[in-house]
């Protein structure tokens, strides 16, 4: 009787082994999410370089007021992170430009002070058909600095920022522009 159950005994530890194997082969698969590497080495930095945007305002062509939909302190503090060199922002406006009939630009501008002198960034927004303004990623920086000058305006002409001009003309005053490709206002997530 013994000799006759062995069989069975093995085929039971046999099956005992597999399944608490499978389980743990299971187990393993789990605890590990699975990564597809991309087939294109370049799909990476691409993506990265994709643009991504985001609604900031709703503008109302009757009145001609624009509604913002990201607060203006957090519109401040992704400024402040943008300049990331101690520029305190502490205006946050939305601009439109328009030159004749052209359509309108929207300038998503911040203003602040850094050691004491005048700081500026402008950015340019997407309209969309509803008048939605949307900041996009890939939009350049328009950035001021201020020498000897308290305010600083940008100009313009066809509705694109084309200089600066100082509030005063002291001797030695000047408004620096600086353009830079791209933006991260607010980061990919």
């Amino acid at each position: 009787m013994i000799r006759s159950i062995r069989p069975f005994a093995r085929v039971g530890l046999l099956a005992f082994l597999w399944l608490a194997t499978l389980t743990a082969c299971e187990t393993t698969k789990r605890s590990f999410p699975e990564v597809n590497a991309p087939d294109d080495p370049n799909a990476t930095s691409r993506h990265q370089l994709e643009a991504t945007s985001k609604q900031i305002a709703q503008a109302n062509d009757s009145d001609g007021k624009v509604k913002f939909i990201v607060p203006r302190e957090q519109l401040s503090l992704a400024f402040i992170r943008q300049f990331n060199d101690g520029t305190v922002i502490d205006k946050t406006v939305i601009r439109k430009v328009q030159e004749g009939k052209e359509a309108p630009v929207y300038y998503l501008v911040g203003m602040g002070l850094r050691d004491g002198m005048f700081r500026a960034m402008a950015i340019p927004l997407q309209t969309s058909t509803d008048n939605s303004l949307y900041l996009a990623s890939n939009a350049a920086r328009y950035i001021i600095t201020g020498v000897g000058c308290t305010f600083c305006f940008f100009n313009f002409e066809k509705n694109q920022i084309v200089g600066t001009t100082c509030e005063e003309n002291t001797g030695g005053s000047s408004c620096d522009l600086r353009v830079v490709d791209n933006n991260n206002l607010f980061q990919r997530r």
